[in-house]
């Protein structure tokens, strides 16, 4: 099977070509935002250097979110489209599922990846690795990061956090409890290789128009408009991505 994998879903971006479980090519950005003008550039780079067309293709996996609202979409429209016009498979996956896979499975740790999602919050969930699959042991969700580690804090086990502690996330609290660990900003980077691993034994979408993001909250916008508008439910007069 030969799989493109993308993810742009927060300041990384980075792409991969995957056939079997061998890994071809990839590139990974981590040091502009505007994942829009980069994208497609480094896909047809990418192909250029494997020799492969749109139509050599098999799947396309992408990072589904959370992270970056225009992140997450700039990942999803291309992957949407690119399966659309080719017809081929599109599978979905978790972008914390994705940092989560940076920790071997040999480890028995719950893992805690996490992104900063400004204000003193993140996106965050928890998986485990059982007989080599990665299982989510809490969904992903959004939350403040000193409620998130009072959560972890009562857990009789070892806790890994994967993620970018940044400086306004850090002043939100003192210190790590004693059961949890902050593994080095190396392992923060999100790999494609393992994104396309795990879109590989994944199902493909039935239907590639309703496939949409995994915001986990609401944009800004929309939080203003409930103000201004309690009680009224919010119409989709435009699409998700």
């Amino acid at each position: 099977m030969k799989i493109l994998a993308v993810d742009t879903s927060n300041h990384p971006m980075s792409v991969a070509l995957v056939e079997d479980e061998q890994l071809l090519a990839t590139t990974t950005l981590n040091m502009v935002r505007n994942h829009s003008i980069y994208l497609m550039p480094a896909i047809s780079k990418l192909f250029e250097l494997v020799q492969w067309q749109p139509t050599d293709i098999d799947r396309v996996v992408v990072a589904q979110g959370p992270g970056s609202y225009t992140g997450v979409r700039i990942a999803v429209t291309t992957a949407k489209v690119l399966a659309d016009t080719e017809k081929i498979d599109l599978v979905g996956v978790s972008s914390l599922a994705v940092l989560a896979r940076n920790v071997v499975p040999t480890s028995s740790a719950i893992i805690v990846p996490f992104f900063d999602a400004r204000r003193g919050n993140v996106f965050a969930g928890a998986y485990q690795w059982e007989n080599g699959e990665l299982v989510n042991k809490i969904e992903d969700q959004h939350l403040g990061i000193d409620v998130l580690l009072n959560q972890l804090a009562k857990l009789d086990q070892q806790v890994v956090l994967v993620g970018h502690m940044t400086d306004k996330i850090q002043a939100k609290y003192d210190q790590l409890p004693a059961n949890v660990t902050l593994l080095s900003r190396s392992y923060s980077i999100p790999s494609t290789y393992q994104l396309a691993l795990a879109g590989k034994i994944k199902e493909p979408v039935k239907e590639i128009d309703p496939f949409v993001p995994h915001y986990l909250r609401i944009t800004e916008a929309e939080a203003n408009w409930q103000k201004l508008h309690p009680g009224e439910k919010r119409k989709n007069y435009v699409r998700e991505v």
